[in-house]
């Protein structure tokens, strides 16, 4: 065999060898939420939770209207503050949640849609390996919600880029 062929070969083996182990790694991914959109935005946990809210109450369309979804943490030991959004026009539920990096930073993530309002169709965000399968899920989360909480953080710091 020539050199080159055998240099190349060597390279689609190291290029083979590194796909196969990110792709176990990003298989069997850790915690809870191991797979979620995650944004990151410098501003306490707290005032993310109070603008959140008041981008609910001015775009009343996106309030979920299910008894057993409800924004907030489910008990005291929840690490998590969840939030739920609704698409009225495809009939989806949209799980988020924020959680305090620091005291001046929060994360605030796009967890998953349910199809319709019987809870169980859920379709976590990231679920496909292939990233532009995940991409219209994510590009529109960002329009419809993520852009109007962030207007909302420039509004509330507009000395502060975001």
């Amino acid at each position: 065999m020539k050199l080159k062929t055998k240099i190349g070969l060597g390279l689609l083996g190291a290029l083979l060898t590194a796909f196969l182990f990110y792709f176990i790694g990003w298989s069997i991914a850790p915690g809870s939420y191991a797979r979620a959109e995650i944004y990151e935005f410098e501003i306490p946990e707290k005032d993310l939770a109070e603008i959140i809210k008041k981008f609910k109450t001015e775009n009343t369309d996106l309030i979920v209207n299910h008894p057993d979804l409800h924004d907030g943490r489910r008990n005291n030991k929840d690490h998590w503050y969840h939030v739920y959004f609704y698409y009225s026009d495809k009939n989806q539920i949209v799980k988020a949640w924020i959680r305090h990096s620091t005291s001046e930073t929060t994360k605030f993530a796009f967890v998953a849609i349910n199809d319709g309002l019987k809870l169980g169709n859920w379709t976590m965000i990231n679920e496909y390996f292939w990233w532009w399968k995940n991409r219209p899920l994510k590009h529109e989360f960002e329009e419809r919600i993520l852009k109007g909480i962030k207007k909302k953080i420039k509004e509330r710091k507009p000395n502060k880029p975001q």
